[in-house]
């Protein structure tokens, strides 16, 4: 496979998971501000919606002032965000068009349909009372595009980039989210953890990562805590969104990778190692050591193994 084939289907999946991961941010601080009627805290959870996506720099420096509107507009609307569901729409769209016939036609009319239905929207017309239905139409579409992509492609190396490109994606998001929080899932919190203000920024975190209702099931007969939440959402490799599920799959799709081309690259023994490490260390070392660190060290290493798969593999 070219490298610029195998860079256009991990981009293509790495934009539309994006896009979803923006939307859910913005829906958690939605329903904040319809709960709390724009008090501090509501307008905290807009903030965190920023620095989660890491838009607040560009933020700041074209609008300044977080407002619901204003962020609302900025990471869904605008042109000049990176990470706006415009731009990751769009973005998805372009790269899935350049290898066209490399897909199948039910992922492309996925891909095509979104963009074009989003493109007529109106920014105007999507009002307060309108934004959780739209947020929610945009996760659905994000469905739709996963279920054409597990359901129709053929499982080759196209599908292995693919798969990688979703997954680093989505492991990014679920650190950058905890590590905007760090401190609210320290063990300290737990003794204060019976507080109105613990159970929402935790519920928050919950939502943000669809892990609210799930976590009920992993913990059913455990309150809610900083301890639980922290270990579900990074060790747990049965939750959908953990750093562990996330790099389990990788892992198997690397192993994947390698047995297709018949040898492995350093990118895929790098993440290999990521993987190791999520398998043999514990909740309790993690916060020995610095949970703030652990995750901002995970980034990075998420981020250099995605650089180095471009190298490997000769992405355009």
């Amino acid at each position: 496979m070219l490298g610029r084939t195998a860079s256009s289907l991990y981009w293509m999946s790495r934009y539309h998971e994006r896009a979803q991961n923006i939307a859910r941010m913005l829906e958690v601080a939605n329903r904040s501000t319809m709960v709390a009627h724009g008090t501090l805290s509501s307008i905290d959870d807009w903030r965190v919606a920023l620095l989660s996506s890491g838009c607040d720099l560009g933020y700041q420096a074209k609008i300044g002032d977080v407002s619901p509107r204003g962020v609302t507009s900025y990471m869904i609307f605008d042109k000049d965000n990176p990470s706006s569901v415009r731009v990751c729409l769009e973005q998805a769209r372009n790269n899935a068009r350049s290898v066209r016939t490399g897909i199948t036609a039910e992922l492309w009319e996925a891909i095509n349909t979104t963009w074009i239905e989003f493109a007529d929207v109106n920014p105007q017309s999507i009002t307060q009372d309108r934004l959780p239905e739209f947020l929610s139409w945009i996760s659905q579409r994000s469905h739709l595009f996963r279920g054409a992509l597990l359901n129709t492609v053929l499982r080759d190396d196209g599908y292995h980039f693919s798969q990688l490109g979703n997954f680093v994606e989505r492991a990014d998001n679920t650190a950058r989210v905890l590590n905007t929080q760090y401190w609210v899932l320290l063990p300290d919190s737990d003794v204060i953890g019976d507080g109105s203000m613990e159970r929402h920024q935790w519920t928050g975190i919950l939502r943000a990562l669809s892990g609210r209702r799930s976590y009920r099931f992993a913990y059913p007969k455990a309150r809610l805590t900083a301890f639980n939440i922290a270990e579900f959402l990074i060790l747990r490799k049965e939750m959908p969104r953990s750093l562990a599920y996330c790099y389990d799959w990788i892992d198997d799709v690397s192993d994947d990778l390698a047995q297709f081309y018949g040898g492995r690259q350093p990118s895929l023994d790098m993440a290999a190692d990521i993987w190791r490490t999520l398998c043999q260390t514990e909740m309790r070392d993690i916060y020995q050591n610095g949970l703030h660190d652990f995750l901002t060290d995970f980034i990075g290493r998420n981020n250099a193994f995605s650089h180095q798969l471009s190298k490997d593999y000769n992405f355009a």
